[in-house]
């Protein structure tokens, strides 16, 4: 199982001088991949209501791995996740290319269908039908990659005849890794992509049932199932004593140790470290010294090399 790092993004620890340090260190230590998430608008709901601190302050997940690919050479950059319906497939598809052109053929392409309305609302798209979209969305962007000239008329998608170039590095296109817990979304991702990505909320125990729908719809779609990517974001919290209701990676560093393999034993062919949602890492009012600190501990103890 690879072990990757979740990129600083969230909070008063995502600057730009933190980011470079921590994507670099933790290339130096051997870690497979850095991570980026997306949160576009922070609703301003009754208290009781809205979401947790560290989604209040969140950087473009494109923006950030594009930044990192000038500072890296080897680690892999991966997007967990850009909701795909917030962006024409072709305004995205050429996001994509330059990504992966300016990382050397890094990118990790992980993609979503939103689960927020005032994001939906926010970006002018309507929610409605997202699964069919999604699976059309996958089909018109295939088509951008692989088209010479491109074309592509859907119910949802349309793109004139013409070129989107640069192409991607990595043919015939970046890895495509699909988010979502719904069976239809699991299935999709085996089926149509290169996988899964879990969400930081996924409930543990569902883990593994998820793997096997996963595996499923790649069986069903005449694809190898054991080839199917399962990468899990991993919601780290380095702490004095376990707290089993936080998940498995809450802990002393010899109780993360155990989470993780746990998770190797479930199916996960990658685990990625996150400290960003820990509430007192991935928020604007935490310290960015000790933020940075406790990153290193978690760098150290569990570098691949």
């Amino acid at each position: 199982m690879l072990i990757g790092f979740g990129a600083p993004v969230s909070g008063s620890w995502a600057t730009p001088a933190i980011q470079v340090e921590i994507a670099r260190r933790a290339e130096q230590l051997g870690y497979a991949s850095l991570w980026t998430f997306s949160r576009l608008i922070y609703s301003d709901w009754p208290q009781a209501q809205r979401l947790a601190p560290p989604y209040r302050s969140v950087h473009d997940p494109i923006v950030v791995a594009s930044f990192l690919a000038g500072v890296t050479e080897r680690v892999r950059l991966g997007l967990a996740v850009v909701n795909a319906p917030f962006y024409p497939p072709v305004a995205l598809a050429k996001a994509l290319n330059s990504l992966d052109i300016v990382s050397n053929g890094r990118l990790d392409a992980g993609l979503g269908i939103g689960w927020s309305p005032d994001e939906y609302e926010a970006v002018g798209v309507d929610m409605s039908r997202r699964g069919a979209k999604m699976t059309e969305y996958l089909a018109c962007l295939k088509e951008i990659w692989s088209g010479d000239p491109a074309e592509f008329s859907g119910e949802f998608y349309r793109v004139p005849r013409g070129w989107v170039d640069p192409k991607p590095v990595q043919q015939p296109h970046p890895p495509v890794l699909l988010g979502g817990t719904a069976d239809a979304a699991l299935r999709r991702a085996g089926g149509l992509a290169e996988g899964w990505i879990s969400s930081s909320r996924v409930a543990v125990d569902t883990v593994p049932a998820a793997i096997e729908q996963v595996r499923a719809g790649a069986s069903a779609a005449g694809r190898d199932p054991d080839a199917a990517r399962i990468v899990i974001r991993g919601v780290a919290r380095l702490r004095d004593e376990p707290d089993p209701e936080s998940g498995p990676l809450t802990g002393p560093i010899e109780v993360i140790r155990e989470g993780l393999a746990w998770y190797a034993e479930a199916g996960a062919t990658e685990v990625f470290l996150d400290l960003n949602f820990d509430e007192q890492i991935g928020t604007p009012d935490a310290d960015p010294a000790r933020s940075s600190d406790v990153a290193h501990q978690v760098l150290e103890a569990f570098a691949p090399a």
